[in-house]
């Protein structure tokens, strides 16, 4: 029962927007009704679903390369802490300045509009991963370690077998966060910079609709980015379930 809350509150939630739009008279231009959203996807369903492509293909490109640089990287500094002395504070730096401060200035360095989005995009989901993960891997019981070393194991046998094991829900921890960063970075790099290559996200359906007046539309872009990060967000944490549930003890004690 308890799984089906969430549907069943999102559907009353919907209904009761759908009924005070008709009973308070509320003008369709400053809140549409969820029918008229529905009905502004199907009649311009080519154009969204392009452009919500589009902004798919920026988000998991840049979730892709945050996952590979984030694991490198916390892997570089769990084994030379001079490296992570002289890396992290440019690290913090980056992830403490707004993304919408720096976006303008990527679009001036990279030729290329698509690849500025994909930096944005990739700023913003790269920093949890990287502190989730160098986290899981300072966790490791030193026990552990210990037992290791007296079997002669050498670094790559201790990060196989016992670091990146500890990290694990540490770095699916800092996935679910940065699935949902990634598609806002991707989302406020196209705000700032414009259409990819010729091609529209959506958020740039969501500059055109405000300037054309169309706000059904609008909404309807925003419904689409939304749908896109609940799907995503639940994606990873189905995977995490299957990762860990047979031996983390959160999802044990879960079952």
């Amino acid at each position: 029962m308890s799984k089906l809350q969430s549907p069943l509150i999102i559907i009353l939630f919907l209904l009761l927007w759908e009924v005070l739009f008709h009973v308070l008279n509320i003008k369709w231009y400053l809140l549409p009704p969820p029918s008229m959203i529905l009905g502004s996807i199907f009649s311009n369903f080519s154009s969204l679903m392009g452009s919500l492509g589009v902004t798919i293909k920026v988000t998991l490109t840049a979730l892709a390369a945050s996952v590979f640089i984030s694991l490198c990287m916390a892997i570089i500094f769990y084994f030379s802490r001079i490296v992570e002395r002289t890396m992290m504070p440019i690290t913090v730096v980056l992830q403490v300045t707004p993304i919408i401060a720096i976006a303008p200035l990527i679009s001036i360095w990279v030729d290329s509009s698509e690849m500025a989005t994909l930096i944005c995009a990739f700023l913003v989901a790269f920093f949890p991963l990287l502190t989730n993960t160098i986290a899981g891997l300072k966790s490791t019981e030193k026990n552990h370690l210990d037992l290791m070393r007296l079997y002669r194991a050498n670094k790559i046998q201790l990060l196989k077998y016992v670091v990146l094991p500890n990290a694990l829900p540490y770095f699916l921890s800092g996935l679910k966060i940065s699935t949902g960063l990634a598609l806002i970075g991707a989302i406020v790099g196209e705000f700032v910079i414009g259409p990819i290559s010729g091609h529209s996200g959506l958020a740039y359906r969501i500059i055109e609709s405000g300037y054309q007046l169309e706000i059904p539309k609008m909404f309807a872009s925003v419904f689409l980015i939304s749908i896109t990060g609940i799907v995503m967000y639940n994606v990873v944490r189905v995977i995490s379930y299957f990762i860990l549930k047979d031996w983390h003890s959160s999802y044990i004690q879960q079952d």
